[in-house]
């Protein structure tokens, strides 16, 4: 049976009356909120296989347009992974493909019944998944199409493609922010053929189509946040733009942001604007990364014109423009809304201030070695009267910046922060307490008292990052690990503040 349908306390806020959003947890086969009904959308890109050799090194697979196997070699079959992440419904899913072929099942699995393009399997999808493959496919009528469907959605996935569960657990928040749905960080997608279409094996590999996500925000009335890829092509933009024209509700904002974090050096899309910048003789050659944020201005404001062009204006838009929180003005002030008409061409101003606690072997304030020896209290305690403080003072320094430029300030990403760097994440003692200190019913009235204070200081839309995703050593950025839980003191929290706020 599918999973019941999460009920809140209280009263649902209205999505457009509230000040909340999130970002969505990305594509990929450990994926614990379990969007989409049909669960292979979130499956790997084939791994090629071959008897007698290791794991993995199977000659290269010769693949169609939408990455449906075509062939397989002698000895030789395709695999993925599926629902790796646990925390799904057990049951019987239904595994339909069209094609001629042997699809089969790992372990964690067991076949219930087959027919011709029709497979009966019972999952745990609560454990660790298990893995479908392709042990044999006609070339001239292959094995594709393939959807895994979630226990009971079989009559109704085509008109219902997302999970109940997925979807009432978001009702009331005012947007979507699609950054890890359009796999915006060092995406490859230049010219709008590269980009993910509704009949892609995977969405994993390129992402979600924007069909999809206008479905979504259509159906919960919330507002899109689109991450534009940073070397996305004008036709690209334009194409986005008017795919996104012709089928959003019109009650909707969109937000448009180019790229994420530019500022960011760990990411491809900080080093390519670094090199746009020197090509076009943006800030001083020993500085680049003054040249990165001068390009980043310019190709905003260029995207934001694609966008009015399309829609006839920017009524239904709100132009963001996004930067680093902490590190003072220089940045927000002198470098990007300085540049000429740039502020003009924005709505908004969006950073994101997180509560920041980033323990490290090098560290001077937060050693690991010293960390770990403190006891949950005490880590609270310091997260309270220091980390939360310090980021409601980026805050206030960036709502200074909005003001002066006339732009709402709004959160592209917030909440906590807490995560070993430097080599810290690999300290076993550290990320135990870490996670602790997220699950702990003090992180709750944490989370409170940094929503009020982003609302008493004037703040617009703030997004959290992130709606669900399990913990680990590299952070505990969900609000829930997974989409069979219904609370946590963070979620808990979250959720009161929105009801208790909207407007």
């Amino acid at each position: 049976m599918m999973c019941a349908s999460v009920v809140l306390p209280g009263a649902v806020a209205s999505p457009a009356h509230s000040g909340l959003g999130t970002n969505l947890s990305g594509i990929v086969d450990w994926n614990t909120e379990h969007p989409f009904v049909d669960v292979f959308r979130l499956s790997r890109s084939w791994i090629s296989q071959k008897q007698g050799q290791p794991w993995g090194k199977g000659p290269a697979l010769d693949l169609d347009e939408h990455g449906w196997v075509k062939r397989l070699g002698p000895d030789c079959f395709a695999e993925t992974p599926i629902l790796t992440g646990g925390h799904a419904p057990a049951g019987e899913y239904v595994c339909l493909y069209d094609g001629e072929g042997q699809v089969e099942f790992g372990s964690n699995s067991k076949v219930v019944s087959r027919s011709p393009g029709r497979i009966v399997v019972n999952i745990d999808g609560r454990k660790a998944g298990t893995f479908l493959s392709i042990r044999a496919t006609a070339p001239e009528n292959p094995v594709r199409n393939i959807r895994l469907l979630m226990p009971g959605s079989e009559k109704s996935y085509v008109s219902e493609p997302f999970s109940a569960v997925f979807l009432d657990r978001w009702r009331g928040f005012n947007t979507f922010r699609f950054m890890d749905w359009i796999d915006t960080n060092g995406s490859k997608q230049r010219d709008w053929s590269d980009r993910p279409r509704i009949n892609d094996a995977t969405w994993s590999a390129k992402g979600v189509p924007v069909e999809v996500m206008v479905d979504l925000c259509n159906r919960l009335k919330i507002n899109p946040w689109f991450c534009l890829p940073h070397q996305a092509s004008d036709d690209y933009v334009r194409q986005f733009a008017a795919s996104v024209k012709r089928n959003l509700h019109p009650s909707l904002k969109v937000h448009i942001e180019y790229s994420n974090e530019v500022w960011n050096g760990i990411f491809a899309q900080h080093r390519y604007a670094e090199e746009q910048g020197k090509q076009l003789g943006l800030g001083p050659k020993e500085r680049p990364w003054e040249g990165a944020a001068k390009f980043y201005a310019r190709r905003s404001v260029e995207i934001f014109r694609i966008w009015e062009e399309v829609f006839g204006g920017h009524e239904h838009l709100v132009r963001v423009i996004a930067w680093q929180a902490a590190g003072g003005s220089y940045w927000t002030d002198n470098m990007l809304l300085a540049e000429p008409g740039t502020a003009k061409s924005c709505d908004a101003l969006a950073i994101a201030p997180y509560i920041s606690f980033m323990p490290g072997p090098d560290s001077k304030s937060l050693k690991t070695d010293d960390v770990v020896k403190w006891s949950l209290n005490q880590l609270l305690d310091r997260v309270e009267t220091n980390a939360l403080p310090e980021c409601i003072g980026w805050m206030k320094t960036q709502k200074a910046v909005a003001d002066k430029y006339g732009l709402k300030l709004v959160c592209y990403e917030a909440g906590q922060h807490l995560v070993g760097v430097g080599g810290g994440e690999n300290n076993e003692d550290l990320t135990k307490l870490l996670i602790a200190a997220n699950h702990d019913s003090r992180m709750g009235g944490i989370y409170t008292k940094y929503l009020d204070a982003w609302r008493d200081l004037g703040g617009d839309l703030i997004c959290i990052f992130s709606s669900v995703a399990t913990s680990s050593k590299w952070g505990s950025w969900g609000l829930l690990e997974g989409a069979d839980e219904t609370s946590s003191p963070k979620f808990d929290a979250v959720m009161q503040w929105n009801r208790q706020n909207s407007h």
